[in-house]
C-alpha cells in the first residue's frame, strides 16, 4: 500500500524549516543578492546546527529491513530539507556549511574509517573541467601515487562552494589510460600546498552562493585521503562497476538537487498566489474546466507539473534510503524537476507581469536562480542520456 503521506517526524522538520525559511532566509535573500559572495552570510551557521537530522545509521538500516519495514531516512529527511530551505532561498541553502555536495561523496564511498574521521564536513565537489562538462568520464585530472602521497594536478571549473566551503572532494584518474575505471575522489583539505582558488564566478542567479574555480599543481595529499577503494579494477565487468561505485554520489545528490527546485516552484507559485489575491484574484478549485479563465488554466496546470516533480523526487529519495537502485530515478526526478521550476518561476513573472519583473518582489530573482537547478548535477540532455540507457538496457558506449 503507498502512503504519500510523509513521516511525521520529518513533517515536524519540514514545518520548523518552514517558519525558518519565512523568518530567517527570506529577510536575508535581497540583501545577498546584491552583495554577491562580497560577505559569507554569517546567520547561516546556527542554523546548520539544526539539519543533523539522522535517520540514516547503518544499523537502524539493518533492523528495519530484518523486519521488512520501510525506511525514512537521510536522503528522504535531505530532500524535504532541500526544499523548505528552497522555499526560502536557493542561494543561502547553497552557502550553508552542512550541505556541501562534497558531503554526499563522502556518505557514498568513504570507507567507515573515513566517515567516522571526516562526517563533520563542509565540503565542495570538484568535478568539471573546462575540458570535460557533463561527461565525467573524461577528466583530466591526474592522481599520481609518490610515497605516501598523491600528488593531484589539473584545473577544476564550476566548484558549488568552492571558496568559502572547509575541504574540497576532489574527482581525479589514477591512470588516464584506464578510463572512466581509474576515477577517483580525494578529500582535500582547504590550506593544502598546491590548490589555489583562482577565479570567483559572477552568475545571473544564486549569487548568496560562490562558484570558483580550483587550480591543482603538485598538491599533495595523503594515501588516506583517497575515499573508497583505491584499487583499479583489472577486468571488464569490474571496471563497470567501480564507476558505478563512483557514480553513486549522483544517486544521492541529484534528488537533492531536483528537490530545490521543488522547493524554488513552490516559492514561486505561493507569491504569485498571494500577489493575485491582493487583487483580488482567488483560484476556485471546485470550477469545472469549460469555466476556467485563461489564468486559472495556467496556474492548475503549474500546480500539477509541480506535484509530479515533488512525488518523483521523494519516490528517488524514499528509494535511496531502501537501498534499491535509483539511478534512473534519481536522474528521472533531477530532469523533470529541474525543467519544471525554471518553467514554473518564468511563468510566474509572466502571469505577475510588472510585479513579477520588478525587483520590489523576489519573483524575478526565482526565475534567476531557478536556470542553474537544471544545468548543474547534470544537465537536462545528460539526465535524459541516463534514463534512455536504463530503460533500454544500453551502455555508455552503446548508447552516447
Amino acid at each position: 500500500m503507498i502512503n504519500l503521506e510523509l513521516p511525521k517526524k520529518i513533517e515536524d522538520t519540514r514545518s520548523l524549516l518552514r517558519r525558518f525559511s519565512r523568518d530567517g532566509l527570506r529577510p536575508l535573500s535581497r540583501k545577498y543578492d546584491l552583495l554577491e559572495q562580497k560577505e559569507m552570510p554569517q546567520e547561516l551557521y546556527e542554523l546548520s546546527k539544526l539539519l543533523g537530522m539522522g535517520g540514516n545509521r547503518p544499523a537502524a538500516k539493518a533492523e528495519a529491513a530484518a523486519k521488512g519495514e520501510n525506511i525514512n531516512g537521510g536522503n528522504l529527511s535531505m530532500v524535504v530539507a532541500s526544499a523548505e530551505l528552497c522555499w526560502g532561498d536557493v542561494g543561502l541553502f547553497l552557502a550553508l556549511p552542512s550541505i556541501g555536495l562534497g558531503n554526499a561523496a563522502v556518505s557514498a564511498v568513504a570507507t567507515p574509517e573515513q566517515k567516522a574521521e571526516w562526517g563533520d564536513l563542509f565540503a565542495a565537489m570538484a568535478i568539471t573541467e573546462p575540458g570535460a562538462g557533463s561527461d565525467s568520464a573524461a577528466i583530466r585530472t591526474t592522481a599520481v601515487l609518490d610515497g605516501d602521497d598523491y600528488v593531484l594536478n589539473g584545473t577544476k571549473i564550476f566548484v558549488t562552494d568552492g571558496y568559502r566551503s572547509k575541504q574540497v572532494v576532489v574527482w581525479a584518474s589514477l591512470d588516464l589510460a584506464m578510463g572512466k575505471a581509474a576515477i577517483k575522489s580525494f578529500l582535500v583539505p582547504k590550506g593544502t600546498p598546491g590548490m589555489t582558488v583562482t577565479r570567483v564566478e559572477h552568475k545571473l542567479g544564486i549569487r548568496s552562493s560562490d562558484t570558483a574555480q580550483i587550480v591543482l599543481e603538485n598538491c599533495r595529499v595523503p594515501k588516506a585521503n583517497l575515499l573508497g577503494n583505491p584499487e583499479i579494477a583489472k577486468t571488464a565487468d569490474a571496471r563497470k562497476k567501480a564507476f558505478g561505485g563512483v557514480m553513486q554520489t549522483f544517486d544521492n545528490t541529484r534528488p537533492m538537487v531536483a528537490a530545490q527546485a521543488v522547493g524554488l516552484a513552490r516559492a514561486a507559485l505561493d507569491l504569485t498566489l498571494e500577489l493575485l489575491q491582493a487583487k483580488g484574484i482567488e483560484l476556485d478549485f471546485a470550477k469545472g474546466y469549460h469555466q476556467m479563465s485563461a489564468l486559472e488554466n495556467d496556474l492548475y496546470e503549474l500546480e500539477a507539473e509541480y506535484e509530479t516533480a515533488r512525488l518523483l523526487v521523494l519516490k528517488a529519495a524514499w528509494m535511496a534510503d531502501n537501498g534499491q537502485p535509483n539511478s534512473k530515478n534519481a536522474s528521472m526526478s533531477k530532469a523533470k524537476a529541474g525543467r519544471m521550476g525554471n518553467q514554473v518561476a518564468l511563468k510566474c513573472v509572466e502571469i505577475c507581469g510588472q510585479l513579477g519583473y520588478s525587483k520590489a518582489h523576489l519573483l524575478e530573482k526565482f526565475a534567476r536562480d531557478s536556470k542553474i537547478i537544471d544545468i548543474y548535477e547534470g544537465t537536462q540532455q545528460i539526465q535524459q542520456l541516463i534514463v534512455a540507457r536504463q530503460v533500454l538496457g544500453k551502455s555508455s558506449s552503446e548508447l552516447k
